[in-house]
């Protein structure tokens, strides 16, 4: 079996904005991605031509398929838990669908949010987060959810993070980076990625500039691992795993 990438994102839009370039350089050396998405982002400020949540979270499905053919996704899913309701979802229930998957999906690697919840300190990021972090842990414990398919652990567990912030935002408190990813080579595919989101049109508009600025780089911290050992600076999400 080969390297497998497993990412989990809260709003459709997410996997590109925030993990577009490691979704697309794993894609490009053969290895297979999935993206859970938890809501289909009927909340968003941003509406398009929607005239209600349900057309909205419907045009965002979409979006986001189309997004994740453009990044090279092997495999993704859109869960129908609602946006901005994320605190509210029983931790146990949640942690559950993630098990379920990490163990038929059986990723080398998963990344997902940091516990600060993303540069706009989302809760759902948070939450993202928290029941993932929870499920990369309790995926190798058999006691944990027996009747959701065999143990599995992954090897690695990143939280995306980052060294800028939004201007004249209070700043999240993001963990130190333990991984560098240089993504000029797919940028433009995370870009093309972001542009299938019409229905986010004026937030590719503001964030235009940022991307433009800080957009060759992607930034990670390592958070646990099946086997232990030191910290050290990577630049590759899957450096020294068979």
């Amino acid at each position: 079996m080969g390297q497998r990438l497993m990412c989990v994102v809260a709003h459709p839009d997410d996997e590109c904005f925030g993990f577009g370039g490691a979704l697309a350089l794993a894609a490009d050396r053969g290895v297979e991605t999935f993206v859970v998405c938890l809501t289909d982002g009927q909340a968003a400020t941003h509406r398009g031509s929607a005239n209600s949540g349900a057309e909205l979270g419907e045009m965002r499905r979409r979006e986001f398929a189309a997004s994740c053919q453009v990044l090279g996704v092997s495999r993704h899913e859109l869960l129908n838990y609602h946006d901005g309701q994320l605190v509210n979802v029983p931790v146990i229930e949640a942690t559950e669908l993630l098990v379920r998957r990490m163990r038929e999906f059986q990723p080398n690697v998963v990344i997902t949010f940091g516990g600060d919840g993303g540069m706009n300190v989302h809760p759902d990021h948070m939450m993202a987060s928290f029941w993932t972090t929870t499920a990369f842990h309790w995926s190798g414990r058999g006691a944990r959810f027996p009747e959701s398919g065999a143990e599995f652990q992954p090897d690695r567990l990143f939280h995306l993070t980052t060294q800028v912030f939004i201007p004249d935002r209070q700043p999240p408190m993001p963990s130190p980076w333990t991984a560098v990813l240089d993504i000029e080579s797919v940028r433009e595919r995370k870009s093309e990625a972001f542009r299938r989101h019409v229905s986010q049109a004026a937030l590719m508009e503001l964030t235009k500039p940022f991307f433009a600025q800080y957009g060759g780089e992607e930034f990670y911290t390592l958070v646990a691992m099946k086997e232990p050992g030191p910290a050290a600076q990577l630049s590759d999400l899957f450096e020294g795993l068979s």
